[in-house]
């Protein structure tokens, strides 16, 4: 809540697999109260995050199959008044803040022109503070490469370089620097594993809504990048999956911004998969699957790769690992 009685509203984004859900569940299991709604936009059309955010966060919403900042922005104001509504029905407890992770090639600015110009939400809710990771691992390529990255790090009061604990200190004082020339006024905290999270409480003293020039309201959908889900008739070979994962990343790495989901190999629950480019973190195994999630799928999101060509090849990997009558199916 701020000073005005409006909630404040931290916009958390960066780009695909640099730590922004790992910070947001370290965070949400930190403060161990009431009071806090999380709206996580995922691009692909098939969500993964919020069943992960879930475990710690019973008041998340789910906005999927586009960007927060173009194609979505009606869903945000929709579910921001909805989430109003509850809480003053007394649905929900009362709200002192909302937690918005974006996409990870969100440009935050349009999410906060959003906020600043819609006649009911700029009297309720005050963007307090935009948040943004940057991956240690990947951060140089990323800001050369990717305009999202270079955007998001223009628009941020906080960055977050996750990962440090992967790369040489070195590294990391040149990664300032390039933060810097971008944004000289950015508060910068360094993360290994998640800690740093407190970068996400309510900053005071900062309404982002004030002084926003007029002309932020558009922007154009990603050029070049595509969203494509799978699903799978069984349960998966996990060494020909991998194989066949090494080999699309070797080929086209690139251009494989980030791969997630929930795999059954078999067991009781399912793998989470989380890839990011050339980074496979390691799957995460869970004791059962989330509510509402039983089948197996992956969400790619890629740049300039025939989507045919991934199903394809995923299903021709499978039949020769022992799985012949194992059918890939595009979701989306």
């Amino acid at each position: 809540m701020t000073g005005d009685r409006r909630r404040a509203v931290t916009v958390l984004t960066g780009f695909l697999g640099s730590g922004k859900t790992t910070l947001l569940r370290r965070y949400l299991a930190s403060q161990g109260d009431d009071g806090i709604a999380v709206i996580v936009n995922e691009f692909g059309a098939v969500g993964v995050d919020h069943h992960l955010i879930r475990m710690v966060e019973e008041s998340s919403v789910l906005l999927q199959g586009g960007c927060v900042c173009c194609t979505r922005r009606d869903d945000l104001v929709q579910t921001l008044r909805e989430l109003l509504d509850l809480e003053q029905s007394g649905a929900l407890p009362p709200l002192r803040q909302v937690a918005i992770e974006t996409s990870g090639i969100a440009d935050p600015v349009p999410v906060l022109f959003t906020l600043a110009t819609d006649p009911v939400l700029r009297h309720h809710f005050a963007p307090a503070s935009v948040v943004v990771t940057l991956d240690a691992l990947n951060a140089a390529a990323q800001i050369d490469r990717q305009p999202e990255v270079r955007k998001q790090i223009v628009a941020a009061d906080r960055v977050v370089i996750t990962k440090a604990d992967l790369v040489p200190r070195d590294a990391i004082g040149r990664f300032r620097v390039r933060v810097r020339q971008l944004n000289p006024t950015a508060k910068i905290t360094v993360s290994c594993q998640g800690d740093g999270f407190d970068v996400l409480l309510p900053a005071t003293g900062i309404d982002r809504a004030v002084g926003l020039p007029p002309g932020l309201g558009a922007a154009e959908p990603h050029a070049g990048v595509q969203s494509t889900a799978l699903g799978f008739s069984g349960p998966l070979d996990w060494p020909a999956f991998g194989v066949w994962l090494g080999m699309l990343l070797q080929a086209h790495g690139p251009d494989v911004l980030r791969i997630k989901g929930l795999l059954d190999i078999g067991d009781a629950g399912p793998v989470a998969m989380n890839v990011a480019q050339h980074v496979v973190h390691p799957p995460e195994h869970l004791p059962d699957w989330p509510e509402g999630a039983r089948d197996s799928f992956l969400v790619f999101i890629t740049r300039g790769i025939d989507p045919a060509r991934i199903r394809e090849s995923l299903q021709t990997f499978q039949h020769a690992g022992g799985r012949p009558a194992l059918s890939v199916t595009r979701l989306s």
